[in-house]
């Protein structure tokens, strides 16, 4: 089964862009990186090499690396060693615009990854690298090739992308909206409840894969568990003092259970605040240096994103890292479940994910929305969901994620005092409407909605 995705259009983009450069596929594990890229380089290329670190094919380029580049002080210094790596590799190997040359779990190597500049400025042929873990390159023994890489963050399958393969003719209804606003009860029921199986499945195109074939939920979250235990068993290999991989689980848990908080933000950080969590609740061997180092671990792997925080809807008064949240609304769903929250406040907690991974995709290249990352926002003693500010014209909106009738009173103050331009108001029980600077959308419309 072949899952659509919009990406596929970025990587063709690159290709046909005139400024020759390295392409870089940042992403979670199991997110299809692999999948998309040779897909691309099938259909696009005449020729392609494929090369994986981590199997035979990655051992073998190394062997061909070292015989190509081996020289002795005095004898004539090879002219072309790389090409002549990429020769003994694969015999047919033509270094032209019609090749491309991929290399996955480029992290397994630092003399490879390293070797950026030259592919870029050396060859005709085509680079693309990608790993699951390319937050090991922040290793010193990693080069950052400036001016030499084009980065491209693959996500887990958005709802629209995932609504796609669950009912064309959904999406095809779907597409003409908000722009053509409809009051047939029946497409948004529709729409609901797809949204709805999204938040509980998530975006993982082998969980996608596996609820659209058996239409089950339970099956799915099965797909779901399989990655969380490939992810974390294969992580605990990139740490020495991390032995029990219920550490990951541990976080994992505390994250759910400070989203599902009412408060004003943290006193702390998110990692002093996690990591208070998870000793008091979990196991006082977790010192304060391995909790931090896997929540950045977990955030380099793409498994979480950080919010920060604006206090008193002051810009100038960003704070990092204050909250974090989960890359995928499948692995949200299942920890909430775990922490025996009510119904009512894992659905709402699922809501505001969603809306953080969609506003985290939307400050990728090229940018629609400011600041670093999405942020949250006090204001007189209340507290404002998220902000986003439109790059190109500065507006400032106040997003609010709200079920029921829920009015949002802290934001309607900010609005009314001058602090934004425009209040959002994301529901799930709504067909939406305008009134003034007030705008309600349908959540699931959100992929939809433009901050001009």
């Amino acid at each position: 089964m072949y899952l659509k995705r919009t990406i596929y259009n970025r990587l063709v983009e690159w290709k046909n862009d005139t400024d020759h450069s390295t392409l870089e596929i940042n992403g979670a594990r199991q997110v299809g990186k692999t999948y998309i890229i040779n897909k691309f380089a099938d259909e696009q290329f005449h020729h392609k090499i494929y090369i994986n670190l981590f199997e035979q094919s990655g051992k073998q380029f190394q062997k061909c690396l070292r015989q190509a580049t081996v020289w002795e002080p005095g004898a004539k210094r090879p002219q072309h060693p790389l090409h002549d790596a990429f020769q003994l590799f694969e015999p047919d190997f033509t270094d032209s615009t019609d090749t491309v040359i991929i290399i996955d779990e480029i992290q397994e190597s630092a003399e490879i990854y390293n070797c950026i500049r030259e592919f870029t400025r050396h060859f005709q042929a085509h680079f693309i690298i990608t790993g699951s873990y390319l937050g090991q390159i922040l290793a010193p023994e990693f080069r950052y090739s400036s001016g030499d890489l084009t980065r491209i963050v693959i996500y887990t399958l958005s709802f629209e992308e995932f609504l796609q393969a669950y009912d064309e003719t959904l999406y095809r209804q779907y597409l003409s909206l908000p722009s053509a606003p409809s009051q047939d009860d029946a497409l948004h029921k529709g729409l609901k409840t797809a949204y709805d199986i999204y938040l509980q499945i998530g975006g993982y195109p082998n969980v996608v894969k596996t609820y659209l074939e058996k239409r089950s939920i339970e099956k799915a979250r099965g797909a779901l568990i399989k990655i969380i235990d490939t992810f974390t068993n294969e992580s605990t290999r990139y740490f020495t003092d991390i032995l029990d991989t219920s550490v990951f689980t541990q976080i994992f848990l505390s994250v759910c259970r400070i989203l599902s908080r009412e408060s004003r933000g943290l006193e702390d950080s998110i990692s002093e605040e996690l990591q208070k969590l998870v000793t008091r609740d979990y196991s006082s061997n977790i010192t304060k240096a391995v909790c931090n180092r896997a929540i950045s671990w977990l955030y380099f792997s793409g498994i979480l994103g950080f919010c920060a925080k604006i206090t008193e809807m002051d810009i100038l008064d960003f704070k990092p890292a204050c909250r974090c949240y989960f890359m995928d609304t499948g692995l949200a769903s299942y920890y909430l479940s775990l922490t025996g929250l009510d119904s009512r406040s894992v659905a709402g907690t699922l809501n505001e994910n969603y809306v953080y991974i969609n506003l985290k995709k939307r400050q990728d290249f090229p940018e629609e929305i400011a600041f670093e990352t999405p942020a949250f926002a006090t204001y007189r003693g209340g507290e404002i969901d998220f902000i986003a500010q439109s790059i190109r014209s500065s507006t400032r909106y106040l997003v609010e994620v709200k079920s029921g009738k829920g009015t949002a009173a802290t934001a309607l103050k900010a609005l009314e005092h001058g602090k934004a331009h425009r209040l959002l108001y994301l529901k799930g029980d709504t067909k939406g409407g305008i009134d003034d600077k007030i705008e309600t959308l349908p959540i699931y419309l959100l992929e939809r909605y433009q901050f001009i």
